[in-house]
């Protein structure tokens, strides 16, 4: 299998059939194996109903899994991952805002030797008090905060090649971060400006209070991706922060005490002094504690701390 289009669907009964059209019109024309592979997440309509009557007409190419619940669009996206079987995988929303007449060309990208091409909406149609804004800062903190710079993370259409996609998984609202997820294993990525189109049928499931879900999410990711494998950094880095704050503090007393007179015992700075010391110690034991974590976790399961893009007249697993 060359190609796996993966889509998450929520109550899109409506534009299911503009969706099955839009593929059906693109991919005969390329060159290539493909599957779609459409995870529906608990809907509530007849988008399942619609699902099953497409994967009777085309089983060559159309693969459906249906959830018992709504699990959200992140748990689609990792479930669609799980069973695609293309070398090259491409994700797009159901709604029809995405574009498969896009695909091609984001492939053409990948043929150039990038292994992930991201989508960005360049003139995007939605509301843009209550969805282009705050998209548009959200873009901005991730970027400065993960060193991977998109316009467009929240757009769902992307293609990545399969092998780094492999080795973690998603929670939350991650999938907007594979990219970060990709560029922590020497992904080569880029972005190119896609169509957008106004939602015809349904209504949007995204609001502003998703916004502070991305931001709560982005503290995880910037963890697993920068202290993952050396959490002693970031634990030993702010319990020496604190000792040192602490040490300040009892040399300003010592000062204060020697050259004015004032006691030392009746100071609050005393116990400040004493409280960080104390935080700062115990960050520093959390810290080797999870040395200790990280090291089981990796050993156990022999999972490597690097990744390899090629081998040459390399054939065998040094762990086998």
């Amino acid at each position: 299998m060359n190609l796996s289009l993966v889509t998450p669907v929520y109550n899109e009964q409506d534009n299911l059939p503009l969706l099955f059209e839009a593929i059906n019109k693109v991919m005969p024309t390329m060159n290539r194996t493909w599957e779609v592979i459409l995870v529906d997440d608990g809907s509530q309509d007849n988008s399942l109903a619609v699902l099953n009557e497409y994967a009777k007409k085309d089983p060559a190419h159309v693969r459906v899994i249906s959830f018992r619940r709504n699990f959200g669009q992140t748990a689609a996206i990792a479930a669609g991952l799980d069973y695609a079987q293309g070398e090259i995988i491409v994700l797009l929303d159901a709604d029809m805002q995405n574009d498969p007449a896009d695909i091609p060309m984001m492939l053409a990208k990948l043929d150039e030797g990038y292994d992930l091409v991201s989508g960005w909406r360049k003139s995007r149609k939605d509301n843009a008090i209550t969805r282009n804004f705050p998209s548009m800062i959200a873009n901005r903190i991730i970027s400065r905060v993960t060193g991977v710079h998109l316009h467009d993370y929240g757009c769902t259409l992307k293609a990545y090649r399969r092998d780094v996609l492999e080795g973690f998984r998603l929670y939350g609202e991650m999938h907007r971060f594979i990219p970060v997820y990709a560029h922590s294993v020497g992904a080569k990525i880029t972005e190119m400006a896609v169509n957008h189109h106004p939602r015809k049928h349904g209504k949007t499931k995204y609001g502003l209070e998703r916004t502070a879900k991305v931001v709560l999410d982005l503290f995880t990711v910037k963890f697993l991706i920068s202290y993952s494998s050396k959490p002693i950094y970031l634990f030993g880095g702010a319990g020496g922060f604190l000792m040192v704050v602490s040490a300040i503090i009892m040399l300003y007393l010592f000062v204060r005490r020697i050259f004015f007179l004032v006691a030392i015992a009746t100071s609050p700075l005393l116990q400040m002094s004493a409280m960080f010391f104390i935080l700062g110690f115990q960050s520093i034991l959390l810290g080797l504690i999870a040395e200790l974590l990280v090291r089981t976790y990796h050993e156990s399961q022999r999972k490597p701390t690097y990744t390899i893009r090629t081998m040459i007249n390399l054939e065998q697993d040094p762990r086998d």
